[in-house]
């Protein structure tokens, strides 16, 4: 019996792992708010459970809780700390535990999820690390094929995602912020997340291509027939798995071109600089420039070439995200000899100042890199004022707004919500301070100090092929992150490449646990005691796995709600919302959205003069309203929803327009420097009779928005409505001037025809 429950629980446990590789960066549907990482990060708490649980029933089974020791210990045991004291001091513990809200990825859940994987693998595969390094690495292989092929069709026009939602093999289904014809995405759910995720990739593949070539070198392979004579240049067969692997590092290499991320491509270049520099002088030990000839000759040599040729290849057809190298690229090329100059005349007719495009950033708008510079800068203002623990864990989103830099309104993602600093070092200072980011350091120093001591380390006996390879693949998630943040498939890898390449190298000790006696065993039957602790781990996996499936189901519901918000049918959205709240009572997203639907069903129905229900909707909304300010004082999300619903309220009753101003208000302590919230208070300070302080808050909106039209023809209403008292009488003349100019300026500087302007300066004139 004890046997057969132990086969049973090893081979959950490396079924649990094989689907993690394998599953987790293709999850994803069109039913959730998130339709990738929210999908990924459910099925990796999934995944975990069940490894969790099958290893319990192990230490169960063996009556002992023993946990495998690694290098690694003190780091990961201090950033752990650091997660749990920044959550505990957070501006919002719920969503410190849980991770922001469409993210999700990040919150001390997730965190404990991947130092729990980490251990689960140290514990249950210290006796066979290598074996199952291999199996796991190949099945991540295999699933980045499935991923790579999924990606490459959408670069022309043929998305399988958009055949999957609409039953069309196209682009369609993106709308113009997603464009898979410029960058690819694929399962990942985004351009910069698919480019890293194939940069991790590839050295793995590089290093099984140089490992087969070498084992080729002593054991040489037929040809399969004389039809292809030309690969005994390279002693191959075409069946040969360095042909499919030599494919795979193409096909993954060409995603990630067309994928047109920076991050991602300087990450890969970092990761195979160190994988070359390191793994071709162990290749030939002594005499390397006089060996070079020989090596070249080989078949590693071969194909080492034959992958740089290819790689050198495909770069010049297709370009590469980095402009300095796109100088000498086909594209380029052709480009240059195709444009004429432009005649005079044509540059005449250009616009000026050309606006935006709705989408901005990396599609267009201001350059992404000036977007991040401002953006770090706010980061180091918020460690600047929380620099021990942070703000909380995922709390960027709200510890922004408050040190947002003025300049960021001048940029085209002005009005845009940032819940990551987009440097993930900087978003652990901003977040969990010092000690958050000094413990996450320690890991990734204490990491590469053993790794770079154990290649250099002559005596030892293993291949370093392999090893190399996954400390590239590190180095290729380090920098990217600099540019960018994790996400849930990077997560894993960051916490599990690390514990793969110590297996390898041979830095695990091998008799090194902590732990304790749980219960006295036999070796021929189950105890009682054992039996109990077996079926309490059993529920709690139940009860664990049906929560989980119990949110994913109450976040469709959700996703369904908002989307028939946003496309204007509020009573159809009226259910689902309902009962998405009574799934999860303790998700305040569910409750901010409902608030909104609430108000906008409460305007409906006061108009169709059904005061009854009207009242009802407005006092659920109030109600909601006023728990969320309670419980989550520093969302400026839902401060915004609050505004929004009592100023609905207001049309149907003038005693909520104060509160909406006090709304307001508060906003604009928590977020000083956004221009649409200064806006919206000068607003709401006019609709409240209270002119004076309207006209010098919007006076203060174009100080942080200088090309703020909407604030600009506000003020210039406000100026001349002021000019005269309630009695008619001329108090302000001065401020009839300020109006005229304040619309010329409109006409001056944003549009020459805008209506508005010369309709108000037509009417001021008669």
């Amino acid at each position: 019996m004890n046997e057969k429950l132990l086969t049973f629980f090893n081979r959950g446990i490396t079924t649990s792992f094989y689907l993690l590789f394998l599953l987790v960066p293709l999850a994803f549907t069109s039913l959730t708010s998130e339709l990738f990482e929210f999908n990924k990060m459910w099925l990796t708490f999934f995944l975990t459970t069940l490894i969790v649980t099958f290893w319990l029933g192990k230490m169960v089974l063996g009556g002992k809780v023993l946990i495998q020791r690694t290098p690694l210990d003190i780091p990961i045991g201090l950033f752990l700390l650091s997660q749990i004291i920044s959550t505990f001091f957070s501006l919002d513990t719920h969503i410190s535990f849980w991770g922001y809200y469409s993210r999700f990825n990040g919150g001390l859940l997730s965190i404990i999820t991947y130092i729990t994987l980490f251990y689960a693998f140290a514990s249950n595969y210290h006796e066979n690390a290598t074996k199952y390094v291999r199996i796991f690495l190949w099945a991540s292989i295999s699933s980045g094929i499935v991923v790579a092929l999924w990606g490459l069709p959408s670069h022309f026009g043929y998305d399988p995602t958009c055949l999957l939602f609409r039953g069309t093999l196209d682009v369609a289904c993106w709308t113009d912020a997603f464009q898979p014809k410029i960058r690819i995405f694929s399962t990942l759910g985004q351009p910069n997340w698919m480019a890293i995720y194939l940069a991790i990739l590839l050295p793995i593949a590089m290093a099984f291509l140089f490992e087969n070539s070498k084992s080729e070198a002593q054991n040489p392979s037929r040809l399969a027939g004389s039809k292809f004579e030309f690969l005994k240049l390279f002693r191959v067969s075409i069946f040969d798995i360095r042909i499919y692997l030599s494919l795979i590092i193409g096909l993954f290499y060409l995603d990630l071109i067309f994928t047109g991320s920076q991050s991602g491509y300087l990450g890969l270049c970092a990761g195979l600089l160190f994988f070359f520099s390191y793994s071709l002088p162990n290749l030939f030990k002594s005499n390397r420039r006089e060996k070079l000839k020989t090596f070249i000759k080989t078949p590693v040599g071969k194909f080492l070439g034959s992958i740089l040729i290819l790689l050198l290849v495909l770069t010049f057809i297709f370009g590469s995200p980095i402009s300095q190298i796109n100088r000498f690229t086909y594209p380029a090329l052709k480009t240059s000899l195709m444009s004429t100059k432009p005649v005079a005349s044509e540059v005449k007719q250009q616009p000026q100042e050309p606006k935006a495009p709705a989408f901005a950033g990396e599609l267009g708008g201001t350059d992404s890199l000036k977007i991040r510079l401002i953006v770090w800068k706010g980061a180091f203002e918020i460690w600047k004022h929380n620099p021990l623990f942070g703000t909380g864990v995922e709390t960027f989103a709200y510890a922004y707004y408050k040190y947002r830099p003025v300049e960021h309104n001048m940029t085209s993602e002005w009005d845009f919500l940032y819940n990551k600093a987009h440097n993930e070092y900087l978003n652990y200072l901003a977040t969990t301070g010092a000690f958050g980011l000094g413990s996450y350091l320690s890991i990734i120093g204490m990491f590469l100090f053993i790794s770079f001591k154990q290649l250099n380390d002559k005596t030892t006996e293993q291949s370093k092929t392999l090893p190399t390879a996954l400390i590239a693949s590190y180095l290729a998630i380090l920098v990217s992150n600099f540019f960018g943040f994790s996400v849930v498939i990077v997560n894993i890898y960051f916490f599990i490449l690390p514990l793969f390449t110590l297996f390898l190298l041979g830095s695990v000790p091998s008799k090194s646990h902590i732990g304790f006696k749980l219960a006295t065993i036999s070796p021929t039957r189950m105890s009682k005691v054992q039996w109990a602790y077996l079926g309490i781990i059993t529920l709690l996996c139940i009860y664990s796995s049906m929560t989980l499936y119990r949110f994913w189901v109450a976040d469709t519901l959700y996703a369904l709600g908002y989307n028939l918000n946003r496309a204007g049918q509020y009573q159809t959205a009226y259910e689902p919302l309902h009962q998405a709240v009574i799934a999860r009572p303790d998700e305040p997203a569910f409750q901010d959205e409902l608030t909104y639907n609430d108000a906008v069903l409460a305007l409906s129905f006061a108009t169709q003069k059904d005061a009854t229900t009207a009242a009802a909707l407005a006092q659920e909304a109030v109600q909601i309203s006023n728990q969320l300010k309670v419980d989550h004082p520093n969302s400026i999300t839902f401060w915004k929803t609050r505004i929004r619903a009592f100023y609905l309220f207001s049309q149907i009753d003038p005693q909520y327009l104060p509160l909406a101003l006090e709304a307001v208000e508060k906003t604009a302590t928590l977020a000083p420097t956004d221009a649409k919230v200064s806006y919206n208070l000068g607003i709401l300070y006019a609709q409240n009779d209270n002119l004076d302080k309207a006209i010098s808050t919007l006076e203060n909106t174009i100080k942080l928005k200088p090309d703020y039209h909407d604030a600009y023809y506000a003020l210039g209403l406000f100026y001349h409505e002021s000019v005269k008292d309630a009695k008619g009488t001329i108090t302000k003349p001065e401020n009839e001037k300020k109006a005229r100019d304040t619309m010329q300026y409109i006409l001056d500087h944003f549009d020459k025809n805008n209506v508005q302007a010369k309709q108000a300066l037509s009417t001021w004139g008669n």
